[in-house]
């Protein structure tokens, strides 16, 4: 019987990444039944340790008994001395654009229009940048463990591949000749950055 936990999130494309990395562990990831109730906890952590550990601890809260998984996640990109970091997700509404028409349903664009912005004239060999997620599991509002995984890549002047979400059109990986827009789901998770964060968690878990 595959363990379950507990997902505190409510963002369809992470959701889609942890089940397809979790599948190939014996892990069955669901999002966490009450979590549409709950009143969101403000994400203030410095560090995506502490943005994942404040919300881990505080939605297990909620749900007794269970194991519930959180986590941060982002781009770090070397020429914006690490930026956006976790910011990633309100990189453009910290720029003005959450008041744009169209903010809300095209985040993902505008996020990475504020990135090739601020990366204009940076030259390829410079544009170096890694994906990091840290996730934590916590029940009934103790943190229990603490995992973190990471893919080094490039940022590109332009975006390619329609698939993933986030940077992925922009996260460019010198090995593959790809984005991570361009790959496949299972491809994308065996070497992402969520993938690797699970990978490094199911040992914590069985033990």
């Amino acid at each position: 019987m595959a363990l379950r936990l507990y997902a505190a999130t409510s963002s369809q494309g992470k959701l889609r990444d942890f089940r397809t990395a979790a599948q190939a562990h014996s892990l069955a990831i669901d999002p966490l039944p009450v979590l549409a109730i709950i009143p969101a906890p403000e994400e203030n952590g410095a560090t995506f340790t502490a943005n994942a550990t404040l919300k881990a601890v505080y939605y297990s809260r909620f749900a007794p008994g269970i194991l519930v998984l959180a986590d941060d996640s982002g781009l770090e990109v070397d020429a914006l001395n690490g930026a956006p970091g976790v910011r990633s997700a309100r990189f453009a509404a910290d720029s003005s654009l959450i008041d744009s028409p169209d903010a809300n349903d095209n985040t993902d664009v505008w996020n990475n229009m504020i990135l090739l912005q601020r990366l204009a004239g940076v030259p390829p060999a410079q544009r170096t940048a890694r994906y990091r997620c840290v996730l934590v599991a916590a029940r009934d509002g103790v943190a229990l463990h603490t995992a973190e995984g990471a893919v080094e890549g490039l940022i590109l002047d332009a975006p390619r591949g329609n698939g993933g979400f986030g940077y992925d059109p922009l996260f460019y990986l010198p090995a593959l000749d790809r984005t991570m827009a361009e790959l496949d789901l299972e491809t994308k998770l065996s070497l992402s950055h969520r993938g690797r964060a699970i990978a490094t968690l199911l040992p914590m878990l069985h033990a």
